[in-house]
Order: C-alpha cells, then sequence, then structure tokens
C-alpha cells in the first residue's frame, strides 16, 4: 500500500519519500522501532508472524471468528437456550423480542463481533501493511504484481473507508448468525460425527469447497455484468492495483449477498461445524492473498489454486479471471485471460477483443499494461503475456 507521496529532485529523480499526513495506517510513524524489533526475530519466527497475521485478518472480515467460538463451545457441551421440548425456539409474535427471535444477548455478541473485527483490521492489517508496503517499498520489484504502479493515497483512504463500512455489516451478520445459532436456533449444522458417518464428514469437505467457490464465481461474473457492474462492483475495482485492504472495500449489498450464499449449506445440508470452517479460513486467507498485490505463489499441493498474479490481473484488466480459489471455471467457461486477447473496463462478459479487432490506442495501451506486469508473479518467473513482435504481427494479420 503506502500513504505516501514521492518528492522529485529537479532532474525528476525519486529521491525521498513524504509521510501521508492522513495516512489511516498506523505503523507508517512507528516504522523505525517496528523494523528495529523485527530484525531481532529469527526468519523463521517472522515468516510465520506473517502467515499467521493473513489468517488473523481473514477471520476478522467477515467477523467469522465469533461463529467459531460458538460452535468450539457447543462441541464441548454447550446446547443452546429457548428450546422447548421439540426442539424448536419459542416465538409468538405476540411477544416478540430479541428472545423470542432466539437472539437472546445479541448485542453482546454484536459488540465484541465488531470490537474484535476492527482491532484485527487496523492492528494486524497495519502490520501486513509495513511488512510489505513500508518496509520492501524500495524493492517492488522483488515483489509486487505491478512494481511500478501504486495506489494513490487518496484510493487507498477510500478503501480503508469503504472497507471498514462493509466490515460493521459483515461482523454485524456474524454476530446475528452466531447469537441464533446459541441460542438453539434452526440449523443444519451438526457436532457428533456418528450422526452422519465418516464418510460424509470427509466428503463434505470438497462439497463445501466447490459449492462456495463455484457459487461465488458465478456471483462475482454476473457482478461484471453492465448494470450490477456499474451500479454495484465497479466500486471494487477503482483498485486497479489491489492491497490486503481491497478484500472489504466492496458494495455492502454485494457483501451481504456473497456471506448470504456462502452461509447457506449451513441451513440446507447436514453440516459439521469444523470442515464448514476451515473451508471458510482457507478462502479468506486466499481472498487476503489475492488481493494483496503481492507475487504470492500456490503451493505444490495446490493444483486447484492460481497465483496471486491471477487476481491481479483481474482487477488490472476488469473482466476477465472471475474464479477465486479454483481456476478450472475460468478454463471451462471461457472467461480464462488470453494472450491474443485486449481486455478493459469497457469490454464485457469475459471474453475480451481480439487483437485484430481494437484501436491502435486499444492497442497501444493494453501493451502498455502487460509491460508494468512483474515477471517474478509468473510460473518460471516468466512473462505469460507478453507479446513478440513476430506474434503481435501474426495475430493482427486479416484472416483469411
Amino acid at each position: 500500500m503506502g500513504n505516501h507521496k514521492k518528492k522529485r529532485s529537479q532532474n525528476g529523480n525519486l529521491n525521498r519519500w513524504i509521510p501521508d499526513p492522513m495516512a489511516v495506517t498506523w505503523t507508517e510513524k512507528y516504522s523505525d522501532t517496528i523494523n528495529n524489533f523485527w530484525k531481532i526475530l529469527p526468519s523463521t519466527v517472522r515468516q510465520s508472524l506473517a502467515t499467521i497475521s493473513i489468517f488473523l485478518v481473514g477471520i476478522s472480515i467477515n467477523g467469522d471468528w465469533v461463529n467459531i467460538f460458538v460452535h468450539i463451545a457447543r462441541q464441548f457441551g454447550y446446547t443452546g437456550r429457548g428450546k422447548n421440548s421439540s426442539g424448536d425456539v419459542l416465538f409468538k409474535w405476540s411477544e416478540m423480542s430479541l428472545e423470542s427471535l432466539g437472539l437472546q444477548d445479541f448485542w453482546s455478541y454484536w459488540m465484541y463481533s465488531c470490537l474484535v473485527s476492527y482491532l484485527m483490521y487496523f492492528v494486524i492489517g497495519g502490520f501486513l501493511h509495513w511488512y510489505f508496503y513500508v518496509r520492501r517499498r524500495d524493492r517492488a520489484e522483488e515483489w509486487k504484481c505491478q512494481p511500478k504502479k501504486w495506489l494513490s493515497p487518496e484510493l487507498e483512504r477510500h478503501e480503508i473507508i469503504l472497507g471498514s463500512l462493509t466490515l460493521f455489516l459483515n461482523a454485524s451478520t456474524s454476530a446475528l448468525l452466531a447469537c441464533y445459532i446459541a441460542n438453539g436456533g434452526y440449523s443444519t449444522v451438526y457436532y457428533n460425527v456418528a450422526d452422519y458417518g465418516w464418510l460424509w464428514f470427509f466428503l463434505q469437505w470438497p462439497v463445501i469447497f466447490i459449492y462456495q467457490d463455484y457459487v461465488t464465481y458465478w456471483m462475482h461474473r454476473i457482478y461484471h455484468t453492465p448494470f450490477l457492474y456499474r451500479n454495484f462492483h465497479k466500486l471494487h475495482h477503482k483498485y486497479k492495483q489491489p492491497t490486503a485492504f481491497s478484500v472489504t472495500a466492496i458494495h455492502p449489498v454485494e457483501a451481504l449477498h456473497i456471506q448470504l450464499m456462502d452461509i447457506l449449506p449451513l441451513f440446507i445440508i447436514p453440516t459439521h461445524w469444523f470442515p464448514f470452517y476451515v473451508v471458510a479460513l482457507y478462502t479468506y486467507y486466499h481472498g487476503i492473498i489475492d488481493h494483496s498485490g503481492v507475487n504470492f505463489k500456490a503451493y505444490w499441493w495446490q493444483p486447484w489454486q492460481p497465483d496471486a498474479i491471477f487476481h491481479d490481473n483481474h482487477h488490472q484488466y476488469f473482466h476477465v479471471n472471475f474464479a477465486f480459489n479454483i481456476d478450472y471455471w475460468d478454463k471451462l467457461h471461457g472467461t480464462y485471460r488470453r494472450k491474443d486477447r485486449v481486455y478493459t473496463e469497457d469490454i464485457f462478459y469475459g471474453k475480451g477483443k481480439r487483437i485484430d479487432e481494437v484501436s491502435a490506442e486499444e492497442l497501444k495501451a493494453d501493451l502498455k499494461e502487460r509491460e508494468s506486469e512483474n515477471p517474478l508473479a509468473y510460473r518460471d518467473n516468466k512473462m505469460e503475456f507478453k507479446l513478440s513482435n513476430r506474434e503481435l504481427k501474426a495475430m493482427k494479420r486479416p484472416k483469411k
């Protein structure tokens, strides 16, 4: 990220950084102090702290830590309150209250959900901002997906303000869900593996993962149709160089829509809480990774997982690469980025335009965008979409 402004000398070279006085990220001010402490730690500890921090921010962005807490409590004997003999929540319209709705103590859940989520978002998020965007800013070509481009201070403030608003909505929704389940409200969540057997316990891991990822692919793609994009999703695409704070910087309506679709299995199929939230943590972790702007790459045991540059391309080129954790969906539906296509904010539906269909100005702008990508973000450290003059001439040749 980096809430800094560059000061140029008379010859145009960048010679020093000036902190932005409106910076929201607290680590800007204490960078030297943090760095001195950081150098003392062993390298393995530093790497572990960075990884754990990403997980913690992942938990905070949807407020799901409170749901995990509730399910752990119920796993070890908490049975819920407010049930009658048939197991249904007591409710009468004439006596409607939070308790009758299965929401006893909701305000306590809501307060803690928001407090912890915001604390993690700003403190741990601020640390991650420092770890990459302050500590290693002068070596961006080593780690950044778009090393020559940065969000402006105005857009950084925008993503944090918008992200904070969406975080409030996410944390409130999670508090509502956690309180409802803690009070014995209806769900299809179970806690004893023997209830549905070990086969279903292990089978639901891929079922939940594939369901959430495929539904999210289509929701994301639908929000990239002209009307929904211009009225909702365009807010998220202000950030052509996304950062970890960009992950929550989306329209509140879209955020709520995604959250409700993600938790649907908890109410329609027998779902053990443990695999559901492990899968959720995995997706939240990669949500941070994919929006970080850092050239993270998938591990050998993740053949389904695209590298971070995949979603960074989505922000840079807008209507392409709609998937998150399984890039096969884009390959299946023809929305995977292609070398012979040009993508801009005005070209919808994920197919792009053939190079021989665009104007000279569009092609020039596209080639400039390609040059701004970091080869180190791709496998084998080679720019996957760089066009040679020979390839370009062949693609521009009129079709017979």
